[in-house]
Formats: C-alpha cells, structure tokens, sequence
C-alpha cells in the first residue's frame, strides 16, 4: 500500500503518540524545571515526528534519510533525558514512553539501515 501522507507512516504516528505522552508527563515536574529539562524533553520529543514528516516532505531519498536520521538523533536525546527525569524522582517509570522508544527507535534503525 503506497503512503499518501508522512501521516499514514506507522514511525511517524508512534512518534506523535510519544510526544503527547510526554508532554503529559512533564507536567508534574517541578517548577524549578519548568524552562529547564521539561522544555528540552518537550523539544525533543517533537522534534521526532517533525523531522519524520519533514524527511517525507522532500524530493530526494538523500535528504530523506539525512531527516530520519535527526529523528533518531532527537529520540536517543529524549531518552537520555528520560533516563535522567527517572533519575531525579521527577517521574516514574513509564511502561507506554519506554515501549514507544524502543519500537521507534528500531524502526527508524531499520529505515536508516535497509537489510539488503
């Protein structure tokens, strides 16, 4: 079946569900954090599903994966911060997030490194 939008891509719509999922969570941080490690994870995270559509967005397969590689980039950022956000007791160990970075993860593994 042939996409017709970076919105029918399964990466993109795990993605987005992420970013909703984070933003949620960052909104018991503590208010100390509110321009600190709240933000960047926010910025993270929504620079995942954005570069994705952006990628799709472009002519060329070149700049499509130089795209998809941001997103990944982005999503072992976020769960650096993720990890730390843990570490600090700000948060709690989240099943749904550490799922979904996993899966997107492997899968933009798996479009940046085609099994030939």
């Amino acid at each position: 079946m042939k996409t017709k939008s970076f919105k029918d891509l399964i990466v993109w719509q795990k993605s987005y569900r992420l970013v909703k999922d984070i933003y949620k969570i960052t909104t018991g941080f503590p208010k100390v954090e509110m321009y600190g490690l709240s933000q960047q994870m926010r910025r993270c995270a929504v620079s995942i599903p954005s570069n994705i559509a952006e990628g799709y967005g472009r002519q060329y397969d070149k700049e499509y994966k130089q795209f998809l590689s941001m997103a990944y980039g982005s999503l072992c950022e976020l769960e650096t911060q993720y990890l730390l956000a843990l570490d600090l007791s700000y948060i709690t160990k989240n099943e749904t997030i550490e799922g979904l970075l996993i899966e997107v993860g492997r899968m933009l593994y798996r479009m940046l490194n085609p099994i030939r």
